[in-house]
């Protein structure tokens, strides 16, 4: 087969339905989870919400994972942010889940505590996460108890049991970008000497009895998912060896699929670079990380990062570096980007990296493209 007919595979298997767990995706193309500022103040989901899901449902993404819904109200880390911290909340996580199969689509519920990145200003609360932190390098914060450990354990579980029953396709854990199940895994963030700490086993343990927990409570056959760093950029910071060694505890664990990010402030680099790739290897920004991941861990992969175009897509695809290409910027710019590639308009996104659709949110006015 010559190298343009392998190009031609590989971007059709692009569009080819694929199950996590028990659940079909109707392709390979993942709208990764986006805080996108439409929450109401006290972590309501609105209308505005669901529209960003469905209007990208509707423009042909076979899957959708939400922006971050804290597991508790201490742990809201950005105004305007989901909650699914109790059943006062589930309402309108119904009227999303039922919303975005009404589109055709399919749609996972991201969970997530924001350690030391939780802001006083919303919660109330002095910040904790790991260990103490006294130093300017992030958040001033205070060490988490084992209560309130085993507090953060029962809340991402019961935020997922919630998930469920809201009729969401499956959950994600959000391990990654330094908030609190990356902060435990991050020796930059975890001075712990006790059972969390120290030994890449030992910061890996909260993940893991999370995953445990919530494992209890959804049963064996709902999907759970995790995004991690592939690593976080940062000194002292976990690194690629110990993300991948992580990611066969995972799989060990019964994790369904991995979703691969990386980095995490103050690091070198963040999860929102800027500046579009100058070569197609460089399209990726974690490429590397995640063919080392394929050659050793089974279950499938989800790729984010500065991916633009179908043809990085297919590369990555061809070359069996991941099994799912998720987006995030690309998609706020268009949110038919998915439908126009399969429809044979094969332009890379309009999407320049910029990082100018973050404005609009943080000014309360939402997620947005301000091309």
């Amino acid at each position: 087969m010559s190298a343009s007919e392998h190009g031609r595979a590989a971007n059709q298997e692009l569009f080819q339905e694929v199950k996590i767990g028990g659940v079909p995706i109707p392709n390979r193309f993942v709208y990764s989870a986006t805080w996108d500022g439409f929450a109401d103040d006290d972590g309501f989901c609105t209308p505005k919400n669901v529209g960003m899901l469905v209007g990208r449902a509707h423009g042909g993404v076979g899957l959708l994972i939400t922006g971050m819904a804290s597991v508790t109200l201490d742990g809201r880390a950005v105004a305007w942010q989901l909650s699914a911290s109790d059943d006062g909340f589930m309402p309108g996580l119904s009227n999303m889940a039922q919303a975005v199969h009404d589109a055709h689509g399919k749609v996972f519920l991201q969970l997530a505590h924001a350690g030391c990145y939780a802001r006083t200003v919303l919660t109330g609360a002095v910040p904790s996460g790991p260990s103490e932190n006294v130093s300017d390098l992030f958040p001033r914060c205070r060490e988490m108890t084992l209560t309130e450990i085993d507090r953060i354990i029962a809340a991402f579980s019961q935020a997922a049991a919630r998930g469920k029953r809201a009729g969401f396709d499956g959950v994600q854990l959000h391990a990654a970008h330094g908030y609190l199940l990356s902060q435990f895994l991050s020796p930059f963030f975890n001075q712990r000497t006790d059972q969390y700490g120290g030994s890449l086993e030992n910061r890996a343990r909260l993940l893991l009895e999370v995953v445990q927990a919530v494992r209890k409570e959804v049963g064996k056959d709902y999907p759970v998912l995790v995004k991690i760093n592939s690593e976080d950029f940062v000194e002292n910071g976990l690194t690629a060896d110990e993300s991948l060694k992580v990611c066969a505890m995972l799989e060990k664990a019964g994790v369904d699929a991995i979703e691969m990010s990386g980095g995490t402030p103050p690091g070198k680099y963040r999860s929102f670079r800027t500046g579009v790739a100058k070569s197609l290897e460089s399209e990726s920004y974690y490429r590397k990380a995640a063919a080392r991941y394929k050659q050793r861990i089974g279950i499938p992969l989800l790729l984010v990062g500065g991916i633009r175009s179908l043809e990085a897509a297919g590369s990555i695809m061809r070359d069996g570096i991941a099994d799912f290409i998720s987006l995030c910027r690309p998609l706020v710019c268009e949110q038919d980007l998915i439908g126009r590639w399969k429809a044979g308009y094969t332009k890379p996104s309009l999407c320049i990296s910029c990082n100018g659709c973050i404005r609009p949110a943080r000014e309360g006015n939402g997620l947005q493209c301000v091309l």
